[in-house]
């Protein structure tokens, strides 16, 4: 079986990278931008995630993002996040890389994270740049989070058209060179930057395992394609890894 073969190779694997999506957080009842939830007051991500709708209206993105802020938190992790934290404390060398920013991998216990698009939790200033927990700021006069230097901070979000932060690719590609199994999670493929990390370490000689209900843009690269939803599929993966 698919998933015996998986087991055995990630018992053996001493460098694993874990690139996790969307899908992981779905499973938790977090809506995702392309499903069935992907829509707020009618509107789409795409309308209210960039730096030109945050300009001609900053209440209205930051009304967004307070009700999808309300739903992470009030989320919990899955038995999928658990396992992966599991995971971290069974491998010698371990990377989790998330483009979630809702949170759940940290409060599932992973350490070794990269949250590659941001926290849900943190805003930065469009003055000085400071990135602070949002429950450490007050509200200006306008409603709106305010810094200490008296800058209107916006969620720390990677929004569309933007550029990843200076170095928050590096250690990725850094750890992908060294792989020798790397996990694909719950994620379409279909954002380039993570994807091509996963990509990477599969051309550099890792063993690739997506782990997916549906078929993704990395299946047909994978070695293996574990199909269901990785609250199933990775708790019984580990199980049989290390039994």
């Amino acid at each position: 079986m698919s998933i015996e073969r998986a087991a055995e190779r990630l018992a053996r694997a001493e460098h694993v990278l874990v690139v996790t999506g969307a899908g992981i957080s779905a499973e938790s009842g977090i809506p995702t931008f392309r499903g069935e939830g992907g829509l707020w007051r009618g509107l789409h991500a795409q309308d209210l995630a960039t730096p030109e709708a945050f300009r001609r209206n900053p209440r209205l993105v930051w009304d967004w993002y307070r009700w999808r802020r309300g739903v992470c938190n009030e989320a919990e992790p899955n038995p999928g996040h658990q396992a992966l934290a599991e995971l971290e404390r069974r491998a010698p060398d371990f990377l989790l890389l998330t483009q979630n920013v809702d949170g759940l991998h940290p409060r599932a216990g992973s350490q070794r994270l990269a949250e590659l698009h941001g926290c849900i939790d943190q805003a930065r200033c469009t003055i000085c740049g400071a990135i602070t927990h949002l429950d450490e700021l007050q509200d200006g006069d306008d409603g709106l989070p305010s810094c200490s230097c008296g800058g209107l901070a916006r969620p720390h979000i990677l929004w569309f058209g933007e550029a990843y932060w200076e170095g928050t690719l590096d250690v990725g590609y850094a750890f992908a060179a060294r792989a020798d199994l790397v996990l694909v999670v719950g994620t379409s493929g279909m954002v380039w930057a993570p994807a091509a990390v996963a990509d990477q370490a599969r051309r550099a000689g890792a063993f690739m395992v997506d782990v997916n209900p549906n078929p993704s843009e990395l299946s047909d690269a994978a070695d293996l394609w574990l199909r269901g939803p990785s609250g199933v599929v990775l708790p019984e993966l580990i199980r049989r890894a290390w039994s």
